[in-house]
C-alpha cells in the first residue's frame, strides 16, 4: 500500500480538506480559506493526487517487469482514497500481510510515527466492525536508498546544466525541506538519536552532502551547499528548524554569490510546498533580488525509484523469512532500521501506533 498525504481535487474541497488536515485544533473556517489561497492559485487542485497515481503507475509496471505478482494499492491520512477504506478494501479482498510504504523519506514525527498513529486508527476501525486484521509492515526509510538519491543527482546535473555560463561555476546548492519545530526535530529518530536535530537533520545532512560530493565528481567542481527549510506553518514564538529558504537567498545574494541551485531533497514529487513555496514564493524572492535560481526535480515517478521500492519490499520479505538480504544505502549512515523502536518520533501525546515495537497490533 502507497500510503500519502493527500490533497484536494478542486475547488470545492480545499477547505473541508484543510479541516481534516487541521481537525482538533480548532481553526477557524475563515483562517482556513485564507490557508487555501496557495490551493486556489492552483485551480484548487493539488498535484499530489495526480503524482501518486503516476507512481502507481510505475511500481505495478515495474513489479510485472520483474515477475513480482503483488497488487499494488493507495491510501492517503487527509483526502480521499482514505487509507481506512483502502485498508478494508484490501482486506475484504483477502489480504492479510500488507506492507506499507509512505511518500516520506525521513524521520520525524509528521513523516512517519504520524502515519503509523493512523494505520493504527483505521486497524482499531477495522477492529470495531469485525473484520480480521491483518499484518501491516511499514518498509524503511529510504533517504539514502541509490534509487531515490541517484535521480536527485541528476536533477542538480540537469539544472546547473541550464543555468547562465557566466554564473553557472559559482553556483551555491541550497538544499531544502520541511522546517518542522525544533522540539519535533529534536526527538526525531530512535531515542539515541535524539539530541540537536536528531535524525531528522542528521538524514538530510547526510543526502546533501552524497550528492553534493556526487555533483562534485560528476563536474569537477566543487558547489557550496547548506541544508535550508521551507514551509513553515507554525506559531512564530515556537522556534522551528531555520534558515528559511527566502531567508537564505536575501543572504547568498548579499555574499555575491552569483546563482543558486534549489534542491528539494525532502520531498519525494513536486507537490503543493515544492510548486508554491518554491516555485512561486522562492522563485519570486530571487527575481526581486536579480539573483538567478533553478530549482532541480524531485524523484517523482522515476523508474529508478519504482525499483528502490521494489527493492524494499523484497529485502523486508526477505528479512521475514529469516534470509540474508543486501540492504543498500549511500552516504554515511547506511540503512534505517525496519521497526521503530518504542520512543522513536515520541507524539506530544501517547497514542497507539501500528508497524514499531510499541504497536499495539501483533
Amino acid at each position: 500500500m502507497l500510503l500519502s498525504f493527500g490533497g484536494p481535487e478542486g475547488p470545492d474541497d480545499v477547505v473541508p480538506f484543510l479541516e481534516n488536515v487541521t481537525r482538533g485544533r480548532g481553526i477557524p473556517k475563515e483562517r482556513l480559506k485564507e490557508v487555501g489561497q496557495h490551493y486556489f492559485l492552483f485551480g484548487g487542485v493539488s498535484p499530489i493526487n495526480g503524482q501518486n497515481r503516476a507512481l502507481l503507475d510505475a511500481l505495478r509496471k515495474d513489479f510485472a517487469e520483474h515477475g513480482l505478482d503483488l497488487p499494488v494499492h493507495w491510501g492517503n491520512r487527509n483526502w480521499a482514497p482514505y487509507l481506512t477504506d483502502t485498508l478494508r478494501e484490501m482486506v475484504q479482498d483477502g489480504h492479510r500481510r500488507i506492507a506499507v510504504l509512505t511518500t516520506s523519506a525521513y524521520a520525524s514525527y509528521s513523516g512517519c510515527r504520524q502515519y503509523r498513529e493512523n494505520l493504527a486508527g483505521a486497524l482499531a476501525t477495522l477492529e470495531a466492525e469485525g473484520l480480521p486484521l491483518p499484518r501491516v509492515d511499514k518498509l524503511r526509510h529510504y533517504f539514502n536508498h541509490p534509487g531515490f538519491v541517484r535521480p536527485m543527482v541528476e536533477g542538480v546535473l540537469a539544472s546547473l546544466a541550464g543555468l547562465p555560463e557566466e554564473v553557472r561555476a559559482g553556483a551555491h546548492l541550497a538544499f531544502t525541506t520541511h522546517s518542522i519545530p525544533d522540539s519535533a526535530a529534536d526527538t526525531s529518530g530512535p531515542a539515541e538519536e535524539h539530541g540537536e536535530g536528531g535524525a531528522y537533520v542528521r538524514q538530510h545532512l547526510d543526502v546533501a552532502r552524497t550528492v553534493a560530493e556526487a555533483v562534485r565528481e560528476e563536474t569537477g567542481i566543487e558547489h557550496p551547499w547548506q541544508l535550508v527549510y521551507q514551509s513553515r506553518s507554525g506559531a512564530p514564538h515556537i522556534p522551528w528548524l531555520e534558515p528559511d529558504i527566502c531567508d537564505h537567498l536575501e543572504e547568498r545574494h548579499r555574499a555575491g554569490v552569483p546563482a543558486v541551485v534549489m534542491v528539494p531533497i525532502g520531498f519525494v514529487s513536486d507537490h503543493m510546498e515544492v510548486l508554491y513555496d518554491l516555485d512561486t514564493e522562492a522563485t519570486a524572492k530571487a527575481a526581486e533580488l536579480g539573483l538567478p535560481v533553478a530549482r532541480s526535480a524531485t524523484v517523482g515517478a522515476d523508474p529508478r525509484f519504482a525499483a528502490a521500492v521494489r527493492d524494499l519490499v523484497l529485502e523486508r520479505a526477505a528479512t521475514e523469512r529469516g534470509v540474508p538480504a543486501e540492504r543498500c544505502a549511500l552516504g554515511a549512515l547506511g540503512p534505517s532500521h525496519d521497526l521503530c523502536p518504542a520512543g522513536c518520533c515520541p507524539a506530544r501525546a501517547a497514542r497507539p501506533a501500528a508497524a514499531g515495537a510499541d504497536s499495539p497490533y501483533a
